[in-house]
């Protein structure tokens, strides 16, 4: 692998949530690189620990562009990513390789747009197929279909633990030689102006930044912010302020003892952007809801939303009603304003400070897109992936 020739150039990476895990790990396959990743808390510990890890990949509306691209390039990842990773750890990565099922339960949805998405997405090399209520009674005795017109099955998307998936990219990251520095805070930030060790990227002036943390000074020759909420507060150190916002979901796990419908059949179903993910031994996360905040940057969990979730899952498969609820939770999801999710690209004013947040709710769907969008900005063009 071609790797540089120049004095070894040191990338920091601000935040350790799914995407801050997945741009180390990806970069950690690149020679030529040292690479530390800094965060407040231990992994996986924000929106992440928060997410139901549902890839919704060929099953969603985006069919060009950047918004498709980048799905598609994540999904096809995450196919050998997970092994790669289990294989690196010995660590389980849960991989439900069991498709997604969309219930489909307004009336007056025309079915000749998914007609056209299924065509568009063979055209692509993707598979969906249409369900009338006979062949969903048939294949998922467990939903009730008396209100649902029709069902979309997506054999090609996945869901994963995205909590698990995280430790695992931290794991194997370590193992390429990645350092991990948690319970560190970022106090401040001093620029410079550095004859450039890259010069074959960026020139051969660049501004040097300095990141005054709780371990003391550190320096280095690009910065990745990877932090979502905490995005704002970085760049407005740097005098640059992205502004991310926070946006409540809160999820359940309920315990039904055996699983719903087929044993050997068990893939995600959501309806009205509820999911009932399967996670084994009889248990399923239900959820989430989307909560704005209403009074400056405090959202307080509304219990009615997430029970008006439990009732949408319990509509869609009766026999949740018995289920036991065995834990509920929640996390802020990182919103940008006044654009579009993600941001991902270079700080403004600064060649070497590299955006990769604000993914909302797409953030485990999106992060091996985004490690690479990353790399592809740090690594001269025409280094390849290593994977």
């Amino acid at each position: 692998m071609p790797h540089f020739k120049q004095a070894m150039s040191h990338v920091v990476i601000i935040g350790c949530g799914v995407v801050g895990a997945a741009i180390a790990y990806e970069l950690s396959q690149v020679k030529g690189l040292k690479i530390t990743v800094f965060d407040r808390q231990p992994p996986a510990q924000a929106s992440t620990g928060a997410a139901l890890g549902v890839l919704m990949g060929a099953i969603s509306q985006k069919i060009k562009g950047k918004a498709w691209q980048m799905r598609q390039t994540s999904i096809q990842r995450y196919e050998t990513l997970i092994p790669e990773l289990e294989a690196l750890t010995n660590r389980k990565i849960p991989f439900n390789r069991q498709g997604i099922l969309m219930l489909l339960s307004d009336p007056t949805e025309e079915i000749s747009a998914w007609e056209k998405l299924v065509e568009t997405r063979r055209s692509q090399g993707w598979q969906l197929e249409i369900w009338d209520t006979a062949k969903l009674k048939n294949i998922c005795p467990q939903v009730d279909c008396e209100k649902i017109t029709a069902a979309i099955y997506s054999p090609q998307d996945r869901q994963l633990d995205p909590t698990a998936l995280t430790l695992g990219l931290v794991e194997a990251a370590q193992y390429n030689g990645v350092t991990f520095k948690f319970g560190v805070a970022v106090l401040d930030s001093q620029t410079s102006t550095t004859e450039s060790s890259l010069k074959c990227c960026v020139g051969a002036a660049r501004r040097r930044h300095h990141l005054e943390t709780t371990e003391g000074k550190i320096a280095a020759d690009w910065f990745v912010v990877a932090a979502g909420l905490g995005s704002t507060p970085l760049t407005a150190k740097l005098n640059q302020q992205i502004d991310i916002r926070p946006v409540l979901g809160q999820a359940l796990q309920v315990r039904v003892g055996h699983p719903l419908g087929n044993p050997a059949f068990q893939p995600v179903i959501t309806g009205n952007d509820v999911h009932i993910v399967p996670v084994g031994d009889g248990d399923y996360w239900l959820g989430a809801t989307v909560e704005f905040p209403t009074n400056g940057d405090e959202i307080p969990p509304n219990q009615q939303l997430l029970e008006s979730v439990r009732e949408q899952a319990i509509a869609f498969c009766p026999e949740l009603a018995t289920a036991n609820i065995l834990r509920t939770w929640s996390g802020l999801r990182p919103r940008p304003e006044g654009r579009p999710a993600p941001v991902i690209g270079k700080l403004p004013g600064f060649s070497n400070v590299l955006l990769a947040t604000g993914h909302y709710r797409n953030g485990v769907l999106l992060a091996p897109a985004t490690a690479y969008a990353i790399r592809e900005m740090i690594i001269p063009q025409g280094v390849g992936h290593g994977a």
